[in-house]
């Protein structure tokens, strides 16, 4: 899964195809790493594909600002658990190609660990309004 993905020029949200430009590809941690784009027409916001290797987890993150974190599944089979600023967790399944696109919203102040299935990893997107910068996320202890 980790192995040299077909890098995309256009991502399609909801039904609206837009073109995007590689940026570069960071190892977040052992067993995840994330393909990073901008929007070519779009500099309001950015795009993040992420591969989680099978058994392996996201880091704990944190949201602490931007207007909008997007969450969506692409492939695999995987949980999403998000727990609000009053300890609230709500964990969001996917397991087939009927849950491909769908989409989690992660606000300020919430946390979200993705965890991937052991035998078939989980490949996910994030988009970020406005674009991704340093500080945007705290990485919390497990």
């Amino acid at each position: 899964m980790l192995n040299n993905p077909e890098k995309l020029s256009s991502f399609s949200i909801g039904e609206q195809p837009n073109s995007v430009k590689y940026v570069e590809t960071q190892q977040v941690k052992d067993g995840v790493e994330c393909d990073v784009y901008t929007f070519e027409d779009d500099n309001t916001r950015d795009l993040a594909i992420v591969r989680v290797a099978g058994g392996f987890k996201t880091p704990l993150q944190r949201v602490l600002k931007g207007d909008k974190t997007i969450e969506g599944f692409l492939d695999g089979k995987a949980a999403l658990t998000v727990v609000s600023k009053d300890g609230r967790s709500q964990k969001y399944t996917f397991e087939s190609e009927e849950d491909k696109g769908k989409e989690v919203d992660v606000s300020v102040g919430q946390t979200m660990q993705w965890s991937a299935d052991e035998t078939t990893g989980l490949v996910f997107y994030e988009i970020c309004e406005p674009s991704y910068e340093d500080g945007r996320f705290e990485i919390l202890p497990e």
